[in-house]
């Protein structure tokens, strides 16, 4: 019989990409987690830029004291090119070795699980918690930070159509979601947006405009139309629509907006749960793998064959979206 491995006993735990509602949380379950279970835990500023140049240090619970409910990242994050290429990844398996870090928690997006990929496929365990608020991660129902967001897109919705309402305009909406139109399709049918167009769809000038009409036909004086930044630009839109309808029309940008603010309730307790499953896998030197949400369960899943997933469209609740928009 083969000789058992001894349980892991220094762990590192870094964000990465765009930051999201909730990653506070998670590294708040990670640390306090790890503590827990008798382990040193390691915090890695900047994401991998930071491992790379070995901004790192040991944290404590109090480390992480009243964190949960702050929004961004109190690790920073930050793009790392470098880290993309053979020479980076072996400098930051250097540093991992210097610090004498064992295990690797990397809460981010599928660019940031790709980075996680390249250490785990040269041995060193790493595990992924899906930080972003796309909800874009294929292997998961629920993103860390999606919650968060769209409660935010919702919130400045029920705003502006009170202002478009009063001035009978139309108002163009742009959220985020560059390949995805996971917000776009969720706030219009929360917001009771009268269109909604999405990259994974394409758009119908043509009809969307023939529905605002026969909507003002009918009485209504305003309408709201989501658009998911990667379907298009809302000022570009703006005039079109306008053009067409005869209706004054406005564009609203929501950017940056959406990723910040306190985390909800949910994205918090998702956060935690993630957290924890993740230190619980590296404690029994477990890695190579994505910690998901299927069910409202907590599970993980092989990395590499969550990235070779096909995108995901929800065509039930974009249809349910048009369907209401009428």
């Amino acid at each position: 019989m083969g000789e058992e491995l001894e349980n892991m006993k220094k762990i590192g735990v870094l964000t990465s990409g765009g930051d999201a509602p909730g990653m506070n949380a998670a590294i708040r379950a990670v640390v306090r987690t790890a503590i827990y279970k008798g382990m040193k835990v390691y915090g890695i500023r900047r994401g991998f830029q930071g491992l790379m140049h070995g901004d790192i240090d040991q944290m404590d619970a109090a480390s992480v004291g009243e964190i949960r409910h702050r929004g961004g990242t109190i690790l920073n994050t930050a793009r790392a090119e470098a880290f993309k290429t053979e020479e980076g990844i072996q400098k930051a398996l250097t540093v991992l070795k210097v610090f004498g870090i064992e295990g690797l928690v990397v809460i981010g997006g599928d660019g940031s699980f790709r980075g996680a990929r390249d250490l785990s496929q040269r041995g060193f365990p790493t595990i992924g918690i899906p930080g972003t608020i796309d909800n874009d991660i294929v292997c998961t129902e629920v993103t860390i930070g999606f919650d968060t967001a769209v409660n935010t897109v919702l919130e400045a919705i029920n705003k502006i159509r009170d202002t478009v309402a009063s001035h009978e305009r139309t108002n163009i909406i742009e959220v985020m979601g560059r390949h995805s139109g996971e917000i776009a399709i969720a706030t219009a049918i929360a917001g009771g947006a009268e269109g909604i167009i999405i990259p994974e769809v394409p758009v119908d000038i043509d009809l969307l405009c023939k529905r605002i009409i026969e909507g003002r036909n009918r009485g209504k004086t305003s309408s709201i139309i989501i658009l998911a930044e990667g379907a298009g630009k809302a000022m570009e839109l703006e005039e079109i629509i306008e053009k067409r309808t005869g209706m004054e029309t406005r564009a609203t940008v929501l950017g940056y907006l959406q990723r910040g603010g306190s985390p909800s309730a949910a994205d918090i307790i998702l956060a935690s749960r993630m957290g924890y499953h993740a230190v619980e896998l590296l404690e029994n030197n477990i890695g190579n793998r994505v910690v998901i949400s299927k069910n409202n369960k907590i599970m993980d899943e092989d990395i590499n064959k969550a990235l070779a997933m096909p995108s995901k469209f929800n065509e039930e609740l974009f249809e349910l979206a048009m369907v209401l928009s009428i």
